[in-house]
């Protein structure tokens, strides 16, 4: 008999921010994740100390999914992280760093959590109806007729992952390569709601980045064995198919806790096996042109069906069944009895294909929005990163339908809000307050506290101890490399602002970024003939970032208005 041990107490701590440790668990956190921020952002080595997988990523999905957190107060944090990204997908760090400034910078200033939260609320508010407005000044509308925008979305989402290990022309190539992927999901339909299509993506590592490529369609990978006695294939055109998502291997089924009374003189196998070959002998009375098959197929079967030239694939997995049942139209068959005639579907074309030392079937649907995206890469770890990458920008588009707008990126947005809600705060605090019982003093404050969060998170993005700067006109990001001259003609060393939007030969004046200056309106209402003339913008999606912004609020404020942390230690 085990050792019975009395129960521990609960450990009970009040004001939890006031903790040292907490402040530096929190301290140590805001450093990976800010570390990890944006295109030159460091990588991260992720891994079991009894070994296995070693995950290398600057990504927060991928950070998220392989660290284990204990701490209560970063629980809360990375669950509200993790619940944005399964969500949106991108801006991930992006949310983690602005809510620990967020905690940083208030804890400064010795404002009740009461006044706290209410300012930060209406902060949120006012940069949230800014960013939705027609006079926002960092936000482009998306056209749909033209490509320009959505690439330069897909392209700054691959450029923000540096552990794909891609280069400028990789970027290109799978930008469109996503981008094109996209537009096969999209039917064409002239109806109010439409149903996207999926892009599925398909492993071929240790191959060159550029010879990654889109089909429509669905890729079923087969051993060269198995190819070769599937072929030739002797129907061109349209083919019959029927789809199995159970066993045809002739195995009996699990019969649980129950018993099964079987007479002395029935061979249960030989049951199963007639069923099997009635089956087949359906299939192809039915005229049948091709069998698919989530699991095993006995071979009697197969080779039934073979004398009948039916092509029979078996053990395709449970991943590919929506995607084939969506392009074949098929019901998905779950029984050995006799198949109803609308369970059948059909592909318009079944041809063979090899890519690399790979070899697959390509089925080839007669509406197209399913499609294979072939993704290559030199080595697993970079492979696994770019997956995540596409992945994330692909969505990413899907939410662009919905709302089809984009913010600078860059850093441009953080420091246009900046400079915008500085102004709004010191010119029209009634405005804000609305009869609120803050103070003008306290509004001050927590703007204060609220911006320089985020100008720290801009500032997330450099890396390399260089310097950043603001312009005075439209209040967007600049970078200057580190050990540049104390004295300088700033036009000198500067190229374009982060999103690349503006350049340094405009009539500008730059100070540096969280340095005390006055308060100025940046210009709103961004022109479309300034948007028009760049084709390579650094953008993020609206959507993602917005909800993003909220999602970092709303936790700061959690957190700040915690009172007491009971843990149980048992």
């Amino acid at each position: 008999m085990s050792r019975l041990e009395a129960k521990k107490p609960s450990s009970c701590k009040s004001e939890p921010l006031t903790s040292e440790r907490v402040r530096a668990t929190l301290s140590v956190w805001k450093g990976i994740v800010s570390s990890c921020y944006g295109p030159s952002g460091r990588l991260k080595q992720l891994h079991n100390g009894f070994g296995g997988y070693v995950c290398t990523t600057s990504q927060s999905s991928a950070l998220l999914s392989n660290l284990s957190v204990t701490h209560p107060i970063l629980k809360i944090l990375t669950t509200s992280m993790q619940n944005h990204v399964s969500c949106f997908s991108d801006c991930g760090l992006f949310t983690a760093i602005l809510c620990c400034y967020l905690i940083e910078n208030v804890q400064r200033i010795g404002l009740t959590p009461a006044t706290v939260i209410k300012l930060n609320k209406d902060l949120l508010s006012l940069c949230t109806n800014y960013l939705k407005s027609e006079t926002c000044g960092c936000r482009i509308p998306v056209d749909f007729s033209s490509t320009q925008i959505l690439l330069c979305l897909v392209r700054s989402i691959l450029t923000s992952k540096p552990a794909s290990m891609l280069t400028r022309k990789e970027i290109d190539h799978i930008s469109a390569l996503i981008l094109r992927a996209f537009l096969l999901t999209i039917p064409e339909s002239d109806e109010d709601h439409i149903i996207l299509g999926k892009s599925i993506i398909v492993p071929l590592k240790g191959q060159r980045v550029i010879d990654s490529t889109v089909l429509p369609g669905i890729l079923i990978e087969m051993s060269e064995v198995q190819l070769k006695k599937l072929l030739p294939i002797e129907k061109s055109g349209a083919l019959k198919v029927a789809l199995f998502c159970t066993t045809l291997s002739g195995d009996l089924s699990d019969t649980g806790e129950g018993t099964m009374v079987v007479s002395c003189r029935v061979s249960l196998e030989n049951a199963v096996l007639d069923q099997l070959l009635n089956l087949g002998r359906q299939l192809v009375s039915d005229h049948v042109d091709l069998v698919l098959c989530q699991k095993v197929i006995h071979p009697s079967l197969k080779q039934l069906l073979s004398m009948h030239h039916i092509i029979a694939i078996d053990r395709i997995g449970v991943t590919p069944m929506e995607p084939l049942s969506k392009v074949t139209g098929t019901q998905p068959i779950g029984s050995l009895g006799s198949i109803s005639p609308s369970s059948y579907g059909n592909v318009k074309d079944l041809r063979t294909a090899k890519f690399g030392s790979k070899h697959f079937f390509h089925l080839i649907p007669n509406e197209v929005t399913i499609c294979s995206l072939l993704l290559c890469n030199r080595n697993d770890t970079a492979w696994d990163e770019l997956k995540l990458t596409c992945q994330t920008a692909l969505h990413v588009l899907q939410l662009t339908i919905k709302e089809p707008w984009v913010l600078l990126g860059g850093g441009c947005t953080e420091t246009h809000l900046a400079a915008y809600i500085r102004h709004k705060t010191r010119n029209e605090p009634e405005s804000i307050l609305k009869g609120d019982e803050c103070t003008q003093t306290e509004l001050q404050l927590i703007a204060e506290a609220f911006c320089s969060a985020l100008e720290s998170l801009a500032a997330s993005l450099e890396h390399d101890g260089g310097e950043i700067l603001t312009d005075m006109k439209y209040g967007h990001c600049w970078s200057v490399q580190a050990d540049s001259p104390c004295v300088v003609n700033w036009p000198d060393l500067l190229s374009q602002c982060g999103c690349g939007l503006y350049n340094s030969h405009e009539e500008l004046s730059w100070s540096f970024l969280r340095s005390t200056r006055h308060p100025f309106a940046p210009q709103t209402c961004l022109p479309h003939e300034a948007v028009g003339s760049r084709s390579n913008l650094t953008v993020d999606c609206l959507t993602a970032k917005l909800s993003g912004l909220q999602v970092a609020v709303e936790t700061a404020n959690l957190i700040l208005d915690l009172s007491y942390v009971i843990e149980d230690k048992n």
